[in-house]
């Protein structure tokens, strides 16, 4: 028996590449798994794809609208009972001008999709754990969150971010069963990277499999001394 029978997992971006993969991952390890994501029909595809018997269901939500977040979580929480992990995948990339031409809505958007959201579904799934005595949060950074490069500010700056989010859940939890981590991918092989780069070396890039394997290995027991890491998952990219 997978030590995930029986266990539930919210992920969120669920329908992008690496929430696919994640979602087929947890399935076959026979993980019960909440879907979240804005686009439903996005999410039907991806559940209507995974293993035969998965426990599983969809929940549409604005990530960066708390009301909805917090009662997205109360209704995945009276589907399941339970909530064990959390796989903040759901994010988003934007190249842009220098900084000192940055607008606020391009400055807004990246913290947003990729700061305010993490905070928004851990601030309403924590109080669960806290209560249930368990728990494994799997955060998305970026391997931009560890250096600031030109033209991409905001970007590494909310990635950034999410990796300090991880630091200080791991350093409040620390004396609880539960385990806060993140991983700093490379550059991913998913279709829009290959469209918006079609004569880099795609096989040096890392796919988005291989980072579901690793945020699996840090929900699992393996990983239970764990906690407050930033896990490269670079490849060869």
């Amino acid at each position: 028996m997978s030590e995930f029978q029986g266990q539930v997992a919210v992920v969120t971006g669920a329908a992008g590449n690496v929430g696919t993969a994640l979602c087929n991952k947890l399935a076959a390890a026979a993980a019960s798994i909440a879907l979240l994501d804005r686009d439903p029909d996005a999410m039907a595809r991806v559940l209507n794809g995974l293993p035969a018997g998965a426990n599983a269901a969809s929940f549409a939500v604005d990530l960066l609208d708390a009301d909805s977040v917090s009662g997205c979580i109360a209704d995945v929480q009276k589907r399941f009972g339970r909530i064990d992990i959390l796989a903040n995948v759901a994010g988003g990339f934007a190249m842009g001008p220098t900084l000192d031409e940055t607008d606020d809505a391009t400055w807004n958007l990246m913290l947003d999709l990729n700061a305010r959201s993490v905070f928004h579904t851990a601030r309403a799934v924590l109080p669960l754990m806290r209560a249930g005595g368990y728990g494994r949060i799997v955060n998305v950074a970026a391997r931009a969150a560890l250096k600031g490069q030109g033209h991409m500010g905001p970007y590494c700056a909310s990635k950034a971010a999410v990796m300090s989010l991880t630091e200080s859940m791991a350093a409040e939890t620390k004396h609880l069963d539960i385990n806060v981590n993140c991983i700093l991918p490379g550059t991913v092989d998913t279709p829009q990277n290959r469209a918006a780069m079609p004569d880099a070396d795609h096989d040096t890039w890392v796919p988005p499999e291989a980072l579901a394997d690793v945020m699996l290995f840090l929900a699992s027991n393996a990983a239970r001394c764990v906690s407050g890491a930033a896990v490269p998952v670079y490849g060869r990219s």
